[in-house]
């Protein structure tokens, strides 16, 4: 079987420039039909979640700066707002996380009684800890915060704007500006990063933090579950750095966590253009051959979950999703599993009782196993499984756990 090419991928029309760096003639390589175009919105009722609005996934690379965009995206139906519901603090293993990042932060930028702006902050949790841990001051900026819901000691240190980033905000530039998985939900990625840079001016001692979901690892692991709607751009190391270039700023370091996950970019305004290049920068002649490896392979790696899906159904097994945020929503839709799992679990209790936009999907609290004695339990982000093997030991649950991975079950088949 001839190996699939992106040369044979028809090209976008010229009009549709890069979001990124302005080049025309992006490559189509990947599509997904009629997704929900949110997917951490919670609807109260499976007739609201069913009828939710859908959108396509049609993503094109940029052979200019590497940069993905989702080419069938519709900022106009972006609609964040506090029941976007995307709060990760229930675990313990995402808040070791935030803590050891924090700590990292603070020692590296001396952020002691500094100012901290967030772009992006959610309902608060690493803005408030930031502000906690080094008795700093915080501005919060995200149509979908919620002030009050996170309680902490720094509390009256922190002003939340529930609303977007903007030129308005140009006021508020701090010590350290950090974004933490917004960046990936915006389609002008150039239009943020050159706001945020005129909002410095001549400041040039202000530390600059964004987090993203690593584009090479979805890639390299065929991770189609970080493939959704509202994510309408995909960075890797050396597409992101590029931007952050052509905006005006010295990338001054460039590294992934949480399991590789996740790219970090650390970063200072300089005055004139930086040339400088990070190490984890990949070239473009690597990302087309990532790229290669995941047209080729993707789309076997698609059927064999299929399968598996479709076995466990007819041997009539009870399949529980453990995880109910975009992964899930991805995995489900992706695959075209509406059918095959039932129930969806998350320890996020602003979670419980409602239902998954798209599917109809009734998401429960871990507890409801007990009842329900699943067969297998299919964990959307592999880092979590520790801890959920542990939850499901204390409520004497026995089945079958599997992380949403390219492991051996599924190694033969791609």
């Amino acid at each position: 079987m001839k190996q699939p090419s992106l040369l044979d991928q028809p090209k976008l029309q010229s009009q549709k420039n890069c979001p990124s760096c302005g080049h025309s003639h992006l490559t189509s390589f990947y599509q997904v039909q009629q997704v929900p175009i949110h997917s951490c919105l919670m609807l109260p009722t499976q007739q609201a979640a069913i009828e939710f609005p859908k959108g396509d996934i049609d993503l094109g690379f940029c052979p200019h700066c590497g940069f993905i965009t989702n080419l069938a995206y519709d900022p106009e139906l972006a609609a964040y707002a506090p029941n976007y519901e995307d709060q990760q603090s229930f675990s313990p293993t995402f808040n070791q996380f935030a803590l050891d990042l924090a700590n990292h932060l603070i020692e590296r930028y001396d952020l002691h009684h500094k100012q901290i702006v967030e772009i992006g902050c959610s309902k608060g949790d690493f803005l408030l800890l930031l502000c906690e841990l080094g008795n700093n001051y915080g501005i919060g900026i995200d149509p979908s915060a919620v002030p009050g819901r996170v309680q902490s000691a720094a509390a009256d240190r922190v002003r939340f704007f529930a609303e977007y980033y903007s030129e308005r905000h140009s006021e508020y530039v701090g010590d350290l500006i950090c974004c933490r998985h917004t960046l990936e939900h915006i389609y002008d990625v150039s239009d943020l990063l050159k706001t945020v840079r005129r909002s410095i001016g001549n400041r040039l001692d202000t530390a600059i933090f964004f987090e993203i979901p690593d584009t090479i690892r979805i890639l390299k692991e065929l991770a189609f579950e970080d493939i959704y709607y509202e994510h309408c751009s995909y960075f890797t190391p050396g597409s992101l750095a590029r931007l952050f270039r052509s905006c005006g700023f010295e990338v001054t370091d460039l590294y992934r966590a949480y399991a590789d996950q996740y790219l970090l970019i650390e970063a200072r305004p300089v005055a004139s253009p930086s040339d400088l290049i990070h190490p984890q920068e990949e070239t473009l002649e690597q990302l087309t051959q990532e790229l290669q490896h995941f047209l080729y392979r993707i789309q076997t790696y698609l059927s064999s979950w299929k399968q598996h899906l479709n076995q466990l159904k007819q041997q009539g097994k009870r399949v529980v999703i453990w995880g109910s945020g975009s992964k899930c929503v991805s995995f489900l839709t992706t695959l075209g599993a509406t059918d095959q799992i039932e129930y969806i679990v998350d320890i996020n209790p602003y979670r419980h009782g409602r239902f998954i936009p798209g599917l109809g999907k009734e998401i429960m609290s871990p507890q409801f196993l007990q009842a329900y004695q699943p067969d297998q339990v299919i964990v959307m982000n592999p880092i979590y499984s520790n801890e959920i093997q542990q939850m499901l030991n204390q409520m004497n649950v026995a089945t079958d756990v599997v992380p949403l991975s390219i492991d051996q079950k599924f190694q033969s088949s791609i």
